[in-house]
């Protein structure tokens, strides 16, 4: 198949990249026009089976996304301009993005014969505080993040665009991703900020107590469900849970941290933030029927494989 990857040379973006090309797919990788610098992509090894083209343009742009989907089966759309932590002190602008930005994309996949959208959403969000856990994919959506809005506000045009014009979609809740290339100086992404501050010996900043609860799933496992993605779903189900399928406070992760590192780890809490849910932890059996999937690599060589390649990459 001929894929694009929208947000190719990000965290999740790269790896699945290499991972569509390694299966033999011909990609194509877009990249903002205004990206700069260092390409995780130009790291390849050797010539996989597929190839991989890269393209630079503007995700809002109808033009850049008409010509980025020419003779492209699968879109992968892994855009987003907000996180979760700032999307609400702009809302206006969130909606303006990522909502209209991806309307123009369903509108211009149709009219180019796309197959199928693939899409990143959000499992951590989207369902707003947990009633029950683990969370299943018909709990009730209500996000307390204009992040979560919009997610699930994609969700429902892709079902829209099915719906009125046979596009067809699949859309991957996803929980917390970690491992290789993740930024370690980001605000986002616990894992990778926790890390990097334990192995450049600088204190960490919790909000709350420590005790809230997430799901956290190996980069790894989140590329496996990605590329199963591509191919004829064995369900009917098109909305799916990508987690770990169990829970792990932020204290947890320190611990297994320092277990693996070898290292103390310097811990400062302060109160918490009113958009963060207590617990999350997502039911994946959903992605077991539909995608044939199960997550393979646990918490603890996760973060042997994420500090080995910190280590290796001089990315500290």
């Amino acid at each position: 198949m001929r894929c694009l990857v929208l947000g190719g040379d990000g965290f999740l973006g790269s790896h699945l990249v290499e991972s569509l090309a390694a299966a033999g797919h011909a990609v194509r990788s877009f990249r903002r026009s205004s990206a700069a610098g260092h390409s995780p992509l130009t790291s390849l090894h050797g010539n996989p089976p597929g190839t991989i083209e890269i393209f630079s343009g503007d995700f809002l742009s109808k033009d850049d996304l008409k010509r980025a989907l020419e003779d492209v089966d699968v879109c992968y759309h892994l855009i987003s301009t907000t996180i979760a932590s700032t999307s609400n002190a702009d809302p206006t602008f969130d909606v303006g993005t990522n909502v209209l930005g991806t309307l123009r994309l369903l509108e211009t996949a149709v009219a180019a014969g796309t197959k199928r959208i693939v899409f990143a959403s959000s499992g951590g969000t989207v369902y707003g505080v947990p009633r029950s856990v683990p969370i299943t994919e018909d709990h009730p959506t209500d996000p307390i993040s204009s992040y979560g809005i919009t997610k699930l506000a994609i969700e429902k045009y892709l079902h829209l665009y099915h719906s009125l014009h046979g596009l067809d979609y699949v859309v991957l809740r996803l929980a917390n991703p970690y491992g290789e290339r993740q930024r370690l100086l980001a605000q986002q992404g616990a894992v990778a900020v926790f890390l990097g501050r334990v192995l450049r010996g600088e204190e960490i900043v919790i909000w709350g107590d420590g005790e809230a609860v997430r799901d956290f799933v190996y980069v790894g496992d989140v590329i496996d469900a990605f590329v199963a993605a591509a191919e004829p779903l064995r369900t009917d189900e098109r909305v799916l849970n990508i987690g770990s399928g169990c829970g792990c406070s932020l204290n947890m992760i320190l611990d297994a941290i320092e277990a693996v590192t070898g290292r103390t780890t310097l811990r400062r809490y302060t109160p918490g933030r009113v958009f963060d849910v207590p617990v999350n932890v997502l039911d994946i059996a959903a992605a077991r029927r539909s995608l044939g999937w199960a997550p393979q690599v646990d918490l603890k060589e996760g973060l042997r494989r994420f500090t080995a390649w910190i280590e290796q990459s001089g990315t500290l």
